[in-house]
């Protein structure tokens, strides 16, 4: 169960939006980010691989954006935080690729190599080299990588079909950054032992919240609300700040699905991601004493999953100790007029998980509508694809 406490935003109250309007514009654009949850097929599919490929040592995704960002918050979220089997690489430092091979075992490790787009410059350097060092060090390709596409015809899938690799699509109407709970997640997620169906269970919670008529109960469209009225009045900056180790990585995946959306037409607001202690230490000061622009959006879990007890230097839980700071961070915020708002769930799962994305996809969604501007493309993006696509033809 997600909960959200709107107590400290220092607004008055949420100016009145006709709700049922915005859900029929955000239908409109025919986005398929809260049905494709509903696509059992993928599920099976990704299902009979994991069973057929559960050998593998090591699972590396090859992929940036919206094609690494999901794996990587659902690893850090479900996996453990010290020990796991997944390495993405999500960027093409050649530092990167030096020391993953001084860890891999190329004989019991599986590559996914996602674009939806499927002529993504880095990803395909990266499908490049590893296909050809699969094939010298004596591997069959097809044995050793697996492909996430989208399902029309594009150089990577059809690199892909001629090399007889499995193929999982990308819906054509899922944006990158909204294809967390497509096969862009999923696949790695069940190779890693999470259980996908718990996700996808989570997420049909929040889809039917986000999609409820009633602005009461509707939180994304509440959360949506809350950083429009604010950014109106000169907030002009989103910070979220998870109170759980677990929940940094989900920082980073929110502040793409944000920036990307909402950045356009001279218009948007700012994601800055922190994480509730560490950052008190580092960030706090410029919240509480630096310009009043930011709102800070709490995210607090009810129950860790670990109790550990400490005698000094006062009697009590590191738990409850990390919900003590957090309560007394938020009061300094309200003493000093800093609009603040906390989102509390009731532990980090899947099911929680599943609720949480589709909470903040559905509020990007309404937020986009609200701010009049479209939060499912991002030409900003491609005008650098392309000048990077120029000068290496040079």
């Amino acid at each position: 169960m997600i909960e959200l406490d709107l107590l400290n935003s220092t607004l008055k109250e949420i100016e009145e939006e006709n709700l049922n309007e915005l859900l029929e514009k955000i239908h409109a654009r025919k986005q398929g980010f809260y049905y494709t949850i509903d696509d059992e097929p993928v599920v099976e599919k990704i299902n009979e691989f994991a069973e057929k490929n559960s050998d593998f040592e090591h699972i590396v995704v090859c992929g940036i954006g919206g094609s690494a960002l999901g794996a990587i918050c659902l690893q850090q979220s479900l996996g453990h935080l010290y020990r796991n089997k997944l390495f993405v690489l999500d960027n093409i430092d050649p530092v990167m690729i030096k020391e993953l091979e001084e860890v891999i075992d190329y004989s019991k490790t599986l590559f996914i190599v996602i674009t939806k787009s499927g002529g993504t410059v880095e990803t395909l350097s990266q499908y490049d080299y590893f296909s050809k060092k699969i094939k010298e060090n004596g591997y069959e390709l097809s044995d050793h990588m697996v492909v996430v596409t989208g399902p029309q015809s594009n150089p990577l899938r059809d690199e892909a079909e001629k090399e007889d690799l499995v193929i999982f699509d990308v819906p054509e109407n899922v944006g990158g950054r909204f294809s967390v709970l497509t096969a862009v997640g999923l696949l790695p997620a069940k190779l890693i032992g999470i259980d996908i169906e718990k996700l996808l269970k989570g997420a049909k919670v929040g889809r039917d919240n986000f999609l409820s008529p009633d602005s009461a109960i509707n939180l994304p469209f509440q959360l949506a609300k809350t950083q429009f009225d604010l950014n109106q009045k000169g907030i002009t900056m989103n910070v979220l700040m998870p109170y759980a180790q677990k929940l940094i990585k989900f920082a980073d995946w929110w502040r793409q699905l944000l920036a990307e959306s909402i950045g356009k037409e001279r218009k948007g607001i700012t994601p800055i991601n922190a994480l509730g202690v560490t950052d008190q230490h580092s960030q706090l000061q410029l919240y509480n004493d630096g310009p009043n622009d930011k709102l800070i959006i709490f995210l607090e879990i009810k129950n860790l999953g670990a109790e550990i007890a400490i005698d000094s230097p006062y009697k009590t839980t590191f738990g409850e100790l990390l919900q003590i700071e957090k309560n007394a961070t938020a009061s300094s915020l309200t003493k000093n007029g800093r609009p603040n708002i906390t989102i509390s769930v009731d532990s980090v799962s899947e099911e929680a998980l599943g609720q949480l994305f589709l909470l903040f996809e559905g509020a990007t969604a309404f937020l986009g509508e609200l701010m009049g501007i479209n939060a499912f493309d991002q030409p900003g993006v491609e005008l650098s694809k392309k000048l990077t696509k120029e000068a290496l033809l040079k």
